[in-house]
C-alpha cells in the first residue's frame, strides 16, 4: 500500500505552525510497512484541495488528511471530500452526544456550528476522537482508501494510534513491516563519509541507506522492509557492521540521541563529575549539560570568562600567558581547563576559547578555536579551524568539546 498524507491548513503555509503530523503518521505507517512517497500541504479552499486530492488519487492508494474538520466556516475537508466521493454528510450521533456532554460541562453555550463537528462521511468507519470533538473517518471507495483526522496534535495522535493505525493494519494484504536504525556520526563530513561507503550506497536493494546532513554531524539511515522482525533486524545488523568497518570511529549514538546525552551517560557509568571555562561559547556548554535530567551528580559549574580580567582574576590564567601567546592559544586553553577543573572540583575540566566572529582577534581568523580537557590533571588541547556563521561556529566549537571529551572518556 502507497500512501499520500495531505495537510489541509493555510496556517501550515503561511509557517505558523510546523506540519508534525505528517511526521508522526508517516512514521507510524513504516512500522506496517505502508509506503509514504509524497507529504502535500494546502490552504483552506476548497478548489485547491480537490485538485490536491485528484493528484494524490493518480499515485496513491491511501490518502489521509489530516486538518480541516473543525466548526468554522474554513473548514472544509469533509465537505470537500463528501462532494468529490458522491458521499453523503450524515451526523453521527454518539459524536454529536459527546460534543453536547462537553459544553455542559464546561457550563457554556452550545452554538449551531459545533454541530458541524457531528458530521462524518456516509459509509464510512467513524473514528472516536477522545480528546477532542470531530470524530475521524475511514472510507473505502474504488480499492481506494480514505482517512480524515482532526489537526491538532493532541488530537490526532491518540486517534491514529488507538484506531487508525489498526484500521489501515486491518486492510493491508502485505503484512511486510519496516524497520529503521539510524547512526549518528561526528567528527567526518557528508561528503568524505559517503565517499567511504559509496559502494555500498550504490548497491543497496534492502536494506537501504540514507545520508542526512545537520547542524556539523552526519546521520546514515538504514530502512530494511521484511515479513520477519528478527530478519530485518538481521540484515540491518550487517550492514550496520559494512558501515562500522568503513567510518566507525566516527559514529557516537543511534537514533535520537545527542552527543551531550551520550558524554552524560559515560560521566555517569564512570562516576566523574566535569565542569566548563568558556569564552567564545558564552556558557553553551553548560546550557547544554544543565539540560540533562540529574546533571548535579556529573556537573559540578562552570564559568563564562568572556573578558581577559575574569580569565586572570577568577580562573587564574597567568598573565605571562595571555601576554605571550593571547587567549586565543593552546596555552590559554589548557591552564583554562586545568584551573577551573581545580578551583570547582571537579575531576575533569573543559575550556573552550577562540574567534566565533565576525572579526579576527589576535591575529586569528575567525573559526579558529582551542579546547583543553582536563582529566584528572591529564590535560590535551584540540585545535579547529571552522568556518560560517558566528552561531554556527559557537554551536559547533560546543559539540566538538562534547566529542573530545566523550573520545578521551572511551579510550
Amino acid at each position: 500500500m502507497n500512501a499520500e498524507i495531505i495537510a489541509v491548513g493555510s496556517e501550515l503555509l503561511l509557517g505558523q505552525i510546523a506540519n508534525t503530523n505528517a511526521q508522526f503518521i508517516s512514521k507510524q505507517l513504516a512500522d506496517i510497512g505502508v509506503n509514504v512517497f509524497y507529504h502535500t500541504v494546502v490552504g483552506d479552499n476548497a478548489n485547491r484541495l480537490k485538485e490536491a486530492i485528484r493528484i494524490a488519487e493518480e499515485r496513491a492508494d491511501l490518502l489521509i488528511f489530516s486538518g480541516g474538520l473543525g466548526p468554522t466556516k474554513d473548514d472544509l475537508t469533509k465537505e470537500t471530500i463528501a462532494t468529490h466521493l458522491g458521499k453523503e454528510l450524515i451526523s453521527d450521533q454518539e459524536a454529536l452526544q459527546s460534543i453536547e456532554e462537553y459544553f455542559h460541562k464546561v457550563k457554556r453555550t452550545m452554538t449551531e456550528n459545533n454541530k458541524k463537528q457531528a458530521l462524518v462521511l456516509a459509509d464510512s468507519l467513524v473514528l472516536p476522537n477522545d480528546h477532542g470533538m470531530a470524530p475521524g473517518m475511514f472510507l473505502e471507495k474504488d480499492k481506494r482508501f480514505y482517512m480524515l483526522l482532526p489537526g491538532p496534535p493532541k488530537e490526532i495522535q491518540p486517534m491514529f494510534v488507538q484506531y487508525g493505525y489498526p484500521a489501515i493494519q486491518e486492510k493491508l494484504s502485505n503484512k511486510d513491516i519496516i524497520l529503521s536504525r539510524v547512526l549518528r556520526f561526528f567528527g567526518i563530513g557528508e561528503s568524505l563519509l559517503e565517499t567511504k561507503i559509496l559502494d555500498l550506497i550504490d548497491g543497496q536493494t534492502n536494506p537501504t541507506i540514507a545520508p542526512l546532513a545537520g547542524d556539523g554531524e552526519v546521520t546514515l539511515r538504514i530502512t530494511c522492509k521484511h515479513d520477519s522482525i528478527e530478519e530485518a533486524e538481521n540484515l540491518i545488523q550487517k550492514t550496520e557492521q559494512e558501515i562500522f568497518d568503513r567510518v566507525g570511529e566516527f559514529f557516537y549514538g543511534y537514533d535520537d540521541t545527542t552527543l551531550m546525552n551520550e558524554l552524560a551517560d559515560v560521566l555517569l557509568k564512570q562516576g566523574l563529575k566535569v565542569a566548563a571555562a568558556e569564552s567564545l561559547t558564552g556558557g553553551m556548554f553548560q546550557q547544554q549539560m544543565t539540560n540533562i535530567p540529574g546533571a548535579s551528580s556529573i556537573f559540578s559549574g562552570g564559568i563564562v570568562c568572556y573578558t581577559n580580567e575574569v580569565k586572570q582574576n577568577l580562573l587564574q590564567v597567568k598573565e605571562s600567558t595571555i601576554k605571550e601567546h593571547g587567549v586565543v592559544s593552546e596555552q590559554c586553553a589548557k591552564e583554562l581547563a586545568e584551573n577551573v577543573a581545580s578551583l570547582l572540583g571537579a575531576d575533569i575540566g573543559i575550556s573552550f576559547t577562540g574567534v566565533a566572529g565576525p572579526d579576527e582577534l589576535e591575529g586569528h581568523p575567525v573559526g579558529t578555536v582551542y579546547i583543553g580537557i582536563s582529566v584528572k590533571g591529564k590535560t590535551k588541547v584540540e585545535q579547529i579551524l571552522l568556518s560560517g556563521t558566528r552561531e554556527g561556529n559557537r554551536t559547533r566549537s560546543v559539540k566538538y568539546g562534547q566529542y573530545f571529551l566523550l573520545r578521551e572518556l572511551n579510550q
